[in-house]
């Protein structure tokens, strides 16, 4: 992943889950090179996703870009880019 934009797990209305690239203009919010977290994998939740990156039974979908209502948006957490592979 690049280092254009923060690295953040976004969490979305109706239980979405991406992490990717963040940016925002206007009230659209972008995650870029995100992927779908579908299982988490953790044992002490999105916290531990984020700052120790992608467990052994994480599972990641890629999405491509993803495009989100500001309001739409429940959450968003920092992630520890080391610990996240690059492309």
């Amino acid at each position: 992943m690049n280092s254009q934009s923060p690295l953040r797990i976004v969490v979305a209305q109706r239980g979405w889950v991406f992490v990717g690239r963040v940016s925002q203009e206007g009230d659209e919010v972008t995650v870029s090179e995100a992927k779908c977290v579908r299982r988490w994998g953790t044992q002490k939740g999105l916290g531990q996703l984020a700052a120790n990156g992608p467990q052994s039974s994480t599972i990641l979908d890629e999405t491509g870009t993803v495009r989100i209502h500001a309001l739409a948006i429940v959450a968003q957490i920092d992630c520890a880019e080391e610990k996240w592979p690059q492309k």
